[in-house]
């Protein structure tokens, strides 16, 4: 290995550029290319009884792993299949009603072309992703998607970095596309991610959030505004939810509320603070329920108009406050906000 040159920063910069964009040229190619033998792939996979089993050699080895997690994790049971272990036992899982998909950029890999008739004997549909229909894997397959030839990204197109990155692009496709046939939930996709962050933020709900006694700054509406700010002061939530004499929420008040009326009243301080309530309260506020999800109660307050809301009322079945949501609940709990 030779001694490095000396760079500059530009040079660094130029040369990673050019990797990128050779990737994305790829795989704006590959796109343009899909055809027909695609859909029969979509069609293969959402028909399969069995598990789409993937499998590549070497890199492609990685990229098939990789694949057949997205495919698991996205509603279509799916296995990776080492081709060289595949002959020392594994071919033991392999079933007639699987679907197997053999990736390999040169069509050419010894395991895998050794592996699919083996496959076929067992009455299983094979796939190959390759960048030619003359080669021996695809003419081996029962379905070819052809890649095309690719240009590897790096200066001696040697390594493996464009053709990994096409396959590993078009299994996303098949694995995003079966999830969109399938009507696949956020709520689904929790189910197969139950302990994870990810998993975790998709099944908690406000309730969850706010915990066993939950902090409910609530006053009258008949209350004054010293009453209010007092509660405000106390509860520590930067604001309070308004009721009338049912208990029911009819308004609220938040910290930023408080400002805006300071700066715009015209009188005494003691007359701002015996006003009541319901002069100075914002009406009919947007509020959530304990059983909403988390991730919800959150979109509703980034996408409040005319600006965003740090707090939510939370309610019960009879319209009456159960608790405060604060955007620091759903901070603490692992959610990042837009602006993160």
């Amino acid at each position: 290995m030779s001694e490095p040159e000396r760079e500059s920063e530009g040079e660094l910069l130029e040369f990673a550029r050019r990797v990128l964009h050779t990737e994305a040229r790829a795989l704006e190619e590959v796109a343009n290319r899909l055809s027909h033998p695609f859909v029969e792939l979509i069609r293969l996979a959402r028909d399969c009884r069995g598990r789409v089993i993937v499998s590549g050699m070497g890199k492609s080895g990685h990229i098939a792993r990789k694949i057949a997690a997205t495919l698991a994790s996205t509603g279509t049971p799916a296995v990776f299949l080492h081709p060289a272990e595949g002959f020392h036992g594994d071919l033991g899982v392999i079933t007639a009603e699987d679907l197997l998909i053999a990736i390999s950029n040169s069509g050419e890999t010894e395991e895998l072309v050794n592996l699919v008739p083996v496959a076929k004997q067992l009455g299983v549909k094979v796939v190959a992703i390759t960048q030619s229909k003359e080669s021996t894997l695809a003419k081996l397959a029962d379905l070819t998607i052809e890649t095309g030839k690719l240009t590897e990204a790096d200066e001696f197109n040697l390594v493996p970095s464009t053709s990994t990155t096409v396959a590993l692009a078009l299994g996303d496709a098949l694995a995003l596309t079966l999830m969109h046939l399938k009507g696949f939930t956020p709520e689904d996709f929790a189910t197969f991610h139950p302990r994870g962050q990810l998993g975790k933020k998709l099944t908690l709900t406000v309730g969850a959030l706010l915990g066993p006694e939950p902090e409910n700054p609530v006053v009258q509406e008949s209350d004054d505004y010293l009453t209010a700010l007092r509660t405000i002061t106390k509860h520590k939530l930067g604001a309070v939810s308004v009721v009338d004499e049912q208990g029911k929420l009819v308004g609220i008040i938040t910290d930023g509320d408080v400002r805006r009326l300071m700066e715009r009243s015209k009188g005494s301080v003691e007359e701002l603070l015996s006003t009541p309530v319901c002069e100075i309260m914002t009406k009919t506020p947007r509020f959530t329920r304990p059983d909403v999800l988390a991730w919800q109660a959150l979109k509703q307050m980034e996408q409040n108009k005319p600006r965003p809301i740090f707090v939510l009322p939370v309610i019960d079945r009879e319209h009456r406050p159960v608790g405060m949501l604060h955007i620091h609940h759903l901070i603490q709990a692992g959610f990042r906000t837009s602006k993160e």
